[in-house]
């Protein structure tokens, strides 16, 4: 079981990272995340049946451990703005920048990322899981515990907004440059 629970981490840990981030847009809370997530499949191996893949049944369990993560910082936060007020969205956005954006300087990847921010939550999941991860369709369906159907039209709409934000950013640039 030890050497499958390292080939476990040392296949799938970078991706989970990547996706964890992408959720909760904070690099040491994904990293305590990751963490979380092999305690959780160290716990569970002996009870993984195979119905369906271990990459599957990996990001599921990220997706829940990202979700849970979220809700107790909505907790905290509301408990907090209970005592302090509404805050404005510059005092809660976070500046990190993401990991590809670090690596890439093109603009372009830089827009597509910036559009993301205007995506709902479900839209950037199966962004991030389609596009950045590679999966299926199916599989992100497995992982998001939602119909194929479902994911397509999810995606469908992603992609259509992200086209839309694009066009505008490029036609606020046009009218800038001809003035």
């Amino acid at each position: 079981m030890q050497d499958e629970f390292e080939r476990l981490y040392e296949t799938y840990h970078h991706s989970l990272f990547q996706y964890l981030f992408y959720m909760v847009r904070d690099k040491e809370a994904a990293e305590e995340l990751v963490q979380e997530v092999y305690i959780k499949v160290f716990h569970s191996f002996q009870s993984f049946e195979g119905k369906s893949s271990e990459k599957t049944w990996l990001y599921s369990i990220a997706r829940h451990v990202g979700i849970d993560w979220i809700r107790k910082q909505n907790r905290k936060k509301r408990k907090w703005l209970g005592l302090i007020g509404p805050l404005s969205k510059e005092d809660i956005r976070d500046p990190s920048p993401l990991p590809e954006e670090i690596v890439s300087a093109r603009d372009e990847v830089r827009e597509i990322y910036a559009g993301m921010e205007n995506c709902t939550p479900d839209q950037r999941q199966v962004l991030v899981l389609r596009y950045v991860e590679s999966l299926s369709i199916k599989e992100t369906a497995e992982i998001l515990g939602w119909s194929e159907s479902k994911v397509k039209t999810t995606q469908h709409r992603a992609v259509k907004k992200l086209k839309d934000i694009l066009e505008q950013k490029k036609g606020l640039t046009e009218r800038r440059a001809e003035q």
